[in-house]
This record gives structure tokens, sequence and C-alpha cells, in this order.
């Protein structure tokens, strides 16, 4: 099995927390398309006969591009790749993108999951964000996806903002839950160099949440979804019973993935491999980096990917993938997580319960295998 991404590396405004490879000139963007398509035709065998099961097109900002572009990549990836109707196939929108007339067009392609980023029902924080729609505008962006007969929905939300918790998270979660959408991802703000919140950072002009508060409000997140029905799935991510994000899997779980786009990432199973971000660059013509992980390399990722979700590490099938020694290594490296709770073993898995999930970071490094 495997994927393939598409990142449409364009945004009318950029975000102030955004690290991501993308452009606010739009100039470009037929010329990015139909480099796209050309990269497509170049790497036909990168995937090396692993069967297509879903696509994704991320960013930046998909839904900048009109549906009919969108199937066209798909109508592509699918001669090139043999594969039949995709079992998910995502595109990631900005809820003012979405009018009625866009909505009626993306209902008429292959695309059947929207993945709207919302961020936050609360206007001053979207403003804080540098966001270009409104709470209202949200909302209504998601149910006329609902009433075009959209039937798998997200909503992105982002937690850890400073002047942001409490009340106004609550009733960021509590406007999500009433939208009833089938996934819900919530991320913790983070604060990258080179992005607007980090220079206001380095000025001392901005400070991120103190950990206290980060905490409570993974608390609030995680006991507020959790209650009302969702599967806490990965550290970021829940979903209602049975519809989890397929194509993120691919990545937790080691499967190939194919990467088209300025910046995008590859994997097929052995070596990572990146384009380098710049459209015009890539419109040149995409050049690649691109690494070949050890077997050590290839056991810690197992490891860190594995215990980011709520089924955890299989422990039998990573002792016969990487041997009863490794194994062995790692679970003695997490006997004092076992012995604090911050890790439990059950059902032949060892993984970090939903609850705990914000100290993923520290228990993964804690048994990685040096």
């Amino acid at each position: 099995m495997a994927g393939i991404y598409f990142h449409i590396p364009f945004c009318r405004r950029i975000c102030t927390y955004c690290d991501f490879p993308r452009s606010a000139d739009l100039r470009p963007m037929r010329p990015l398309l139909d480099a796209m398509h050309r990269e497509l035709d170049a790497r036909a065998d990168a995937l090396r006969g692993a069967t297509v099961r879903t696509l994704y097109f991320g960013g930046g900002t998909p839904s900048l591009c009109a549906p009919g572009e969108l199937q066209e990549l798909v109508t592509h990836a699918r001669r090139l790749f043999g594969f039949g109707r995709a079992e998910e196939i995502t595109v990631e929108c900005n809820p003012d993108d979405l009018t009625g007339e866009y909505v009626a067009r993306l209902r008429d392609t292959e695309i059947d999951r929207v993945s709207v980023g919302v961020q936050s029902f609360d206007d001053a924080c979207l403003r804080m964000m540098n966001r270009r729609h409104t709470a209202a505008a949200a909302v209504e962006a998601v149910r006329r996806l609902r009433r075009a007969g959209f039937a798998n929905l997200t909503v992105d939300l982002i937690y850890g903002v400073p002047g942001f918790g409490g009340e106004s998270l609550r009733r960021s979660l509590g406007m999500a839950l009433s939208l009833e959408a089938e996934h819900l991802s919530a991320y913790h703000l983070t604060i990258e160099p080179g992005t607007v919140l980090g220079r206001r950072m380095a000025e001392g002009r901005f400070a991120p949440v103190a950990e206290e508060t980060s905490e409570r409000e993974f608390a609030c997140v995680h006991d507020t979804l959790t209650a009302a029905g969702y599967e806490h799935y990965e550290v970021s991510n829940f979903a209602r019973p049975g519809r989890r994000a397929r194509h993120n899997a691919s990545y937790w779980t080691g499967e190939p993935y194919l990467g088209i786009g300025p910046g995008a990432h590859s994997f097929d199973g052995a070596e990572r491999r990146w384009c380098e971000p710049g459209v015009a660059e890539y419109v040149a013509g995409p050049r690649y980096g691109s690494e070949r992980l050890t077997e050590r390399d290839r056991a810690n990722e197992t490891v860190m990917t594995a215990l980011r979700t709520a089924d955890g590490l299989d422990t039998e099938a990573f002792g016969a993938r990487y041997g009863a020694a490794r194994l062995a290594r790692t679970m003695a490296a997490a006997q004092p997580f076992l012995k604090s709770g911050a890790l439990c073993s059950e059902g032949g898995r060892l993984r970090i319960p939903a609850e705990r999930f914000l100290l993923s970071d520290a228990v993964i490094a804690a048994l990685f295998d040096a």
C-alpha cells in the first residue's frame, strides 16, 4: 500500500506561525501545476509497484487551485500507477475559499474528504494568526460542505496560543463539536525561526505559553473531545469510530509514499527523498536531496511513529524486524516509564496512554537506540 502527497505551495496570506514551503505570489500557479505533472511522469517508478490507496493535497492552500486542476492530478496519477478508486482523497481548504460555486465544483471531483483549516473560532485569535477568514465564515464553510454531500470532514484547530486558552479554547472546541466533523486535528502552537512569531520572539515581543499552560490546554482538548466520543488516536488527531485519517497512517506505519511538488517528501521504505523548495526553481527543474536510513534509524523511526499513536508499538513485530537484542534494549529503557505510568504494556503492545501524549517526545527520545 502507498500514498501520494501533492504540495501546493501558495497562500494568499502568510500565517504568523507558518514555516512550510509557501509563496504569496500566485502568478506561477499554472506553471507549477504543469511542472507537477512532469514530476509525476518522471517518478512513475518511485513506488516500486506498491498499490496507491490514498491521495492528499496539502500546502500551502490547495483550495487556491480550481477543483478541476486537482482532479487532473488525480487522473494523471491513476494512469501512471494503475490504481482503481482510491480509499481516500483529501484536500486541505481555507474556509473563505469554500464558496457555494467552489464546493459544487469540488463535489464533481473524486475528492471525498475535506480538511478545513479553521484553527480557531475566536476572531481575535484568527487576526493574531493572520488568518483570512472569520469564525462565522468557517462555520458556514463546514455547513456548506455538508449540504453539498461531503460525508468525511475534518476541522483543524490550534491550541497553546498565548491569550487564547481558557474560555476561548473551550468555545472553539464547543463550536467544532457542534459541526459534527468526522475528524478533528488539534495542534499545539509551535514557534519556528523565520516565522513572524519566531521573529517577534527573538525581539522579545512574543513569548510562548508556559509548560503548565500547555499541559492544562492539552488536557482540556483531550477531555473535551474524548468525552464527546472521539478517539484520541494520535498525538494531534481525534476521530469518530472508523474515521481515522487513512493517508496520514502511511507516515506512522512506515508505508511508502510519494511527494510531488516543491518541498514535498517521499519515502520508499529505505530512503527518504525531498524536493528542494522554491517555486521558480521547481518549475525550471526539480532538485532533490536524500538520505538512506540505517537499520538503527529505521528502528528509531518505528519507535517514534508507533508511540505517537494509540495503537503503540507491536513488540513482537519490532523484535522480528530489528532483532531480539534491540527489542531487549528498548524494553529495558521503557521500565522507568512503565513504573511511572507514562507507558503501559498490554496485548503485546507498548504504548503511551492518550491522556499523556503531551509527554511523548521525552518518552520516545529515552527509548531511542543511540
